[in-house]
């Protein structure tokens, strides 16, 4: 799991502690195209970029305004 923090990846496990969401929820914002896809890395295995999840919670943040 560390190596993904120094990649500036996130798993799903992850970015659902920032993102008080249920993960078929997340699942169907990203096909929306409400929330950022994330990276392939193998057939089980997707991940986020860090700035796109911190760049996320920032449109959240202006929307609450």
């Amino acid at each position: 799991m560390d190596q993904f923090k120094k990649l500036g990846l996130l798993r799903i496990s992850q970015v659902l502690e920032l993102i008080p969401i249920g993960k078929s929820t997340w699942w169907a914002g990203v096909k929306e195209g409400r929330f950022p896809k994330g990276v392939k890395f193998g057939p089980n295995t997707t991940v986020w970029r860090v700035e796109d999840i911190e760049n996320l919670i920032k449109t959240f943040k202006v929307e609450g305004n």
